[in-house]
């Protein structure tokens, strides 16, 4: 029996929908529905096609046999603040498998071909700081600050997207699909903030996929300020670091102050007292939570999951409902990261 009742309770959350809210829409009882996400009982045609029409996912996705990289539900690296709710937490997690079985759905129908690939490692054996330089080294990225370092990233056949995810807690969460990773990023974060997210899913991408470690997020963020500030290059400008010096370095590095100051910290090029008078200035100006210099950071914009809809439409000749139903959704009505912007011609 297909395990539709993980499919099915995982895009109920990602909708933002309960159990009782999805089984009064559906017509049913919430015991009902618990038995189908529960896989106590599989929903006819009829019930699979009112689920469709509601969850705005065609019916052959929901009762696809998905087999991904851990499972359907599988918990996610996230990387989020402390105080961050359940329901948040729970709410972004579902947005993630929603998305990762429908990068599975689509890459097992049209195949990528990436120019990288995402390597990985083990931890125990391998350090995140040595992860990342040999990261750098296979994709033969240049030496010095990473230029739109999305670009990099889906060029490893990663799927990122950006999403309101309805808090600032979130920062963004990241798991494998089938061969290829998905990405999930807070598009309320500025800048830098993303770039420092993304380099940190990928670390945990890389480290953590196969091995589980009790230090996963420090692990995840010395493999980030390596991947984005190579010590070798970075470790001669580390000396002297007053706010106007970290400011200069930040638009260089495209990287926070605080990320900047850490990784001075780590390498010992600052000491215990600098860092505690360090984060002393940063809170007099103010600067700990909205830190100066971030508008001078391009702002990175996803590309490969619209590319691939549009290459399916333009090379392909498919419509956009064909293409949306390819990546699981019932029809093109609603916006999908795998859909380019609907142009409207104008007769002048």
């Amino acid at each position: 029996m297909n395990q539709i009742g993980d499919v099915i309770l995982t895009a109920r959350r990602a909708a933002g929908l309960t159990q009782e809210e999805l089984a009064e829409r559906l017509g049913i009882t919430q015991a009902a529905l618990s038995r189908y996400e529960n896989n106590l009982r599989e929903p006819d045609d009829a019930a699979v096609e009112r689920m469709s029409e509601i969850l705005d996912l065609s019916p052959d996705f929901l009762t696809h046999p998905f087999q991904l990289r851990g499972a359907i539900a599988a918990d996610a690296h996230m990387r989020r603040q402390k105080t961050t709710k359940v329901t948040e937490w729970k709410s972004a997690e579902s947005k993630l498998n929603l998305y990762r079985m429908r990068s599975a759905f689509l890459t097992r129908r049209i195949p990528l071909n990436p120019t990288n690939h995402m390597p990985t490692f083990d931890p125990d054996e391998t350090t995140p700081a040595d992860a990342a330089r040999m990261v750098r080294a296979q994709w033969r990225m240049p030496i010095g600050p990473v230029r739109n370092l999305t670009r990099w990233i889906e060029s490893a056949g990663v799927i990122v997207i950006e999403e309101r995810l309805g808090t600032r807690r979130i920062d963004g969460l990241s798991q494998w699909a089938s061969e290829y990773p998905v990405v999930l990023l807070n598009a309320d974060l500025p800048a830098d903030r993303k770039r420092w997210t993304l380099a940190h899913e990928v670390g945990h991408l890389v480290l953590h996929s196969n091995y589980i470690d009790p230090d996963v997020e420090r692990q995840a963020n010395e493999f980030a300020a390596e991947l984005l500030m190579p010590s070798h290059i970075i470790e001669p400008d580390l000396h002297n670091l007053t706010p106007s010096r970290l400011l200069a370095l930040k638009k260089m590095w495209g990287v926070s102050m605080q990320a900047i100051f850490e990784h001075a910290h780590h390498l010992g090029k600052a000491s215990a007292a600098d860092r505690t008078k360090f984060y002393r200035t940063m809170n007099a100006r103010g600067w700990r939570r909205h830190e100066p210099g971030t508008d001078v950071i391009a702002d990175e914009q996803p590309e490969l999951a619209q590319t691939i809809g549009q290459t399916l439409m333009i090379r392909g000749g498919l419509s956009r409902d064909e293409v949306a139903r390819l990546t699981g959704c019932r029809s093109a009505g609603n916006e999908s990261p795998f859909l380019p912007p609907e142009t409207h011609l104008r007769v002048v």
